[in-house]
């Protein structure tokens, strides 16, 4: 049973473990996950910004005000919120129509879309409807992600190969516009994307110690320079603009009738699929650990941490799987470890900001493929196709219309395609129930 308002603030997982950081070494275990988490974040948030369409800078300063927040208002005492796989590509497939990505136009939109979500997540949480998110079906959500890592994969081919063409085409389109240029294709750039992701592969028995992501795009660095020493046509590697380092900027969202008009359907949609996502990797670290999880309270959390992030430069946040995992492996004990987290990557973004511009764009394109990669959970897909068969049509149909469609249209479908096989199942099911009172 969900807390009444009242009692909300007990609920809070901060003041719950309050008392765990008084423990000896309880403190230390978190400073040293959230240290971890923090230079982590560094390739991923640069490369989930790419994927949402924004300057690289907006990924880190994502997982900086919504990681804090989220951990002291939530209920999870492990989950780490910032930028995610799926809501970076919902973000620019949602926003991309109406702006140019990367755009001052584009971030603004964005910016007031972060609002937008974090108002409505606030609004459901104070509305106790942490319960909400329970009726979207498995299989919508699993067909969803598939699809989403399908659409993840398309949108970085291009710069996997080194090739400059239109941003944003559907796969069908995107893989013709590969096929007519294949004559651009960089092979110095192939060569790096083969190393980051043979990196990846190779380095998974060291996770625990050091994440391979992070090892991979060191890697990947030094071998773009190096090829640049060794071949004089190595010089055409893209490489990311230089990150400005210190504080998030202050930002305003664009409260204006005409930007709100514009982003409610899309505010709708992100809003549903954040909230699935954080309450879904949240409970599963609760049944992990023997937490307690109070979904109305999550909400409230995350609708914070995207009103909070709405002001200090950052696009939709939610849970994150990546940091969440490596969170509990690296030792997290209290939302501390957050909080460190947050804190730390401040100081580590001064710190290496001028040298993020020896970082090759197509090692973050190999990275995001792997990201895409694991999300699709093939023992999951079989278990529906083989155990749940009813559940079939609305996981295929979810996908397709997120590889084909628009993301908001292909939930709604998935949803309705799910409500209809409900609902034709009850039907069927008080039909001969029915018929025997009757003869009777």
């Amino acid at each position: 049973m969900e807390p009444r308002l009242s009692d909300l603030s007990s609920r809070l997982a901060i003041l719950r473990y309050w008392p765990r950081l008084r423990q000896a070494g309880v403190l230390r275990a978190d400073l040293l996950a959230g240290l971890t988490g923090a230079v982590v974040v560094v390739p991923q948030g640069v490369a989930f910004a790419t994927l949402a369409g924004m300057p690289p800078e907006y990924g880190l300063y994502t997982a900086i005000v919504p990681c804090i927040i989220a951990a002291l208002l939530g209920s999870s005492r492990l989950m780490i919120s910032g930028p995610a796989n799926a809501i970076s590509l919902t973000t620019m497939a949602l926003v991309a129509p109406l702006a140019l990505p990367g755009s001052p136009d584009y971030v603004r939109l964005v910016i007031t879309l972060t609002f937008m979500v974090g108002a409505a997540q606030l609004l459901l949480g104070l509305c106790r409807a942490g319960k909400l998110v329970d009726r979207v079906p498995h299989a919508v959500v699993v067909g969803f992600t598939v699809g989403a890592a399908v659409l993840i994969m398309n949108s970085q081919l291009a710069p996997l190969l080194g090739m400059e063409i239109q941003r944003g085409l559907k796969p069908l389109a995107n893989l013709g516009a590969v096929s007519a240029a294949w004559h651009t294709v960089d092979l110095h750039s192939i060569l790096v994307s083969f190393v980051t992701l043979a990196v990846i592969v190779l380095w998974r028995p060291f996770n625990k110690m050091v994440p391979g992501t992070l090892v991979a795009v060191v890697v990947a660095s030094l071998a773009a320079l190096l090829l640049e020493v060794l071949f004089e046509g190595a010089a055409g590697i893209r490489r990311i603009d230089a990150l400005p380092g210190g504080l998030p900027p202050l930002s305003m969202p664009d409260l204006s009738w005409e930007t709100l008009h514009a982003l409610l359907l899309p505010a709708a949609t992100m809003t549903l699929l954040a909230l699935t996502e954080a309450t879904a990797i949240a409970r599963a670290i609760a049944l992990r650990s023997g937490d307690v999880l109070h979904s109305t309270q999550e909400f409230i959390g995350q609708g914070a941490a995207n009103v909070a992030g709405a002001f200090f430069s950052c696009y939709p946040a939610s849970g994150s799987f990546n940091r969440s995992g490596l969170n509990v492996i690296s030792g997290g004990q209290t939302p501390m470890s957050a909080v460190f987290a947050g804190v730390l990557l401040i100081g580590i973004l001064a710190a290496i900001a001028p040298l993020a511009s020896y970082l090759p764009v197509p090692a973050i394109a190999a990275l995001l493929m792997a990201v895409a990669w694991g999300l699709i959970n093939v023992p999951e897909i079989r278990n529906i196709w083989s155990e749940h068969p009813r559940q079939r049509a609305e996981m295929l149909v979810t996908m397709i219309a997120t590889v084909s469609l628009s993301l908001e249209i292909a939930i709604l479908l998935g949803l309705a395609v799910a409500g209809a096989v409900r609902l034709f199942d009850r039907r069927r099911g008080r039909a001969p129930a029915a018929a025997g009172r009757d003869a009777h």
